[in-house]
């Protein structure tokens, strides 16, 4: 008898590419584990219909805890015709407790024993994702408290622009962290589905209780269209949209850690723990962690893109092209864990430089300041913004900053310049006289501290 799960209907040998093209095994093995749990919570629900009789329920739930115990211990072989971790799963219990083994599968398809594997698998994953991103979220929210007081300049551009907080600008990056954390929450809750009783499409014969078959197995609910069930693969899509965003936030931050990290700026340096050396100049200290993090939005963004194509054009149910789902996944699951790793001990470790950022401040930054000053004189904005230009291209024809131009020089410009104009030239000033919710200034990057931390007790 053929060792297959499908090779009753055959009768010609399989052609061994054709065996090898076809088989899931080296990637898939890693479901094990929900897969063997998967298994046992249907063994109970078929003794629960009758299907089996308790003890044989029994017996194969024992079985695969032997099992289980060969995986974890490393000691589970791998035969020639595991084509994947379904069938090798089941080889092996059979060869563990002997016929009753063949009992299991009654009513269920790899169909929808595939489709819940992934989810149950997916949904750990998401889990320990989650948790990464909350200690980075925690890790962003001390250091910009601890660094409050730090001032550097903001770019737009790329270009010199208005002065701000250090932690401000480490909370603009932590909101959009943030916002991937409620995003995965989203995607979780959609992805804590049931698609177990579906059978290959058509639903399940028996008396399962497919409730029963969630509570085992922790889903809040069940699939509500068996077809749908087993085709369904929205749920990776849709993690791997929300993996490919969040790592394109991981990419924007480390891309300006790598430009604050550089001579050039001297903002931060790197641990050594997250940097390397080059093989011919022994001076250099490259920021390898940072551009890997950068470099590697690319794959994961370009995973949910293939998986899209994928399904485009699909016919309904189930398609052997669906086999193609889980590579991707894995993969993005690896280099988001990996990534968010990394980023966490960067930013632990990452020395601040705020005399560097100090001296990067010039008084140009203060123009907006300057005109908004006017604007305070009764100066109408778009005539304050035009006078204040002029009094950058007049300090430019001088020579001098624009913080150095008379009282005098400034008035023949406009008389509402007065004496105070020179108070204006200070950059914790201007911080903080953005003080309005989400500004720079100490009261409301310390209200942005508290609403982070108030959102990450919540996930708590």
């Amino acid at each position: 008898m053929s060792g297959k799960l499908w090779g009753g209907r055959f009768t010609g040998a399989t052609d061994p590419r054709m065996e090898a093209f076809n088989a899931s095994i080296a990637f898939d093995r890693r479901l094990w584990q929900v897969d063997i749990r998967g298994s046992q919570a249907y063994a109970r629900a078929l003794a629960q219909a009758g299907i089996l009789a308790p003890e044989e329920a029994e017996a194969i739930v024992r079985g695969l805890d032997r099992v289980a115990q060969e995986w974890q211990e490393g000691r589970f072989v791998l035969q020639p015709g595991d084509e994947d971790i379904h069938t090798a799963n089941e080889r092996r219990l059979t060869e563990l407790i002997g016929p009753v083994a063949g009992k299991l599968h009654t009513g269920r398809s790899r169909n929808d024993q595939v489709a819940t594997d992934l989810r149950l698998w997916l949904r750990e994953a998401i889990d320990r994702l989650q948790e990464h991103l909350y200690r980075l979220l925690a890790t962003a929210a001390d250091r910009a408290e601890a660094e409050i007081h730090v001032l550097m300049p903001g770019y737009t551009h790329l270009q010199p622009a208005q002065p701000v907080r250090w932690s401000h600008w480490l909370l603009s990056h932590a909101w959009a962290w943030q916002r991937d954390a409620q995003r995965l929450q989203e995607v979780r809750r959609r992805v804590d589905v049931l698609p177990l009783g579906s059978g290959a499409l058509a639903g399940n014969p028996f008396p399962i209780d497919r409730e029963f078959l969630a509570r085992e197995l922790g889903f809040q609910a069940l699939s509500p269209n068996s077809m749908d069930a087993v085709s369904d693969r929205d749920f990776v899509v849709e993690f791997l949209q929300w993996a490919g965003l969040t790592q394109l936030h991981l990419s924007r931050w480390a891309e300006d850690l790598i430009l604050y990290s550089t001579r050039e700026f001297g903002f931060v340096t790197l641990a050594d723990a997250y940097s390397t050396g080059s093989s011919l100049m022994p001076q250099k200290k490259n920021p390898d962690s940072l551009e890997l993090i950068r470099g590697k939005s690319g794959r994961v963004l370009g995973h949910a893109l293939g998986l899209g194509i994928l399904l485009k054009a699909l016919p309904s149910t189930y398609n052997k092209d669906l086999q193609e789902d889980k590579e991707p996944l894995f993969d993005a699951v690896d280099t988001l864990e990996g990534s968010l790793t990394i980023a966490l001990g960067v930013l632990s470790t990452l020395t601040l430089h705020p005399e560097r950022m100090a001296q990067a401040l010039v008084p140009e930054m203060l123009a907006t300041d300057l005109a908004e000053y006017l604007v305070g004189k009764g100066v109408p904005f778009r005539e304050a913004h035009h006078i204040t230009g002029a009094a950058v291209r007049l300090a430019e024809e001088q020579g001098i900053p624009l913080s150095e131009l008379s009282v005098e020089m400034l008035q023949q410009l406009h008389p509402a310049f007065q004496e105070d104009v020179a108070q204006l030239w200070s950059y914790e000033a201007s911080v903080e006289r953005r003080d309005l919710p989400g500004g720079t200034s100490r009261r409301a990057v310390q209200a942005q501290i508290r609403a982070l931390r108030a959102f990450l007790r919540q996930g708590a």
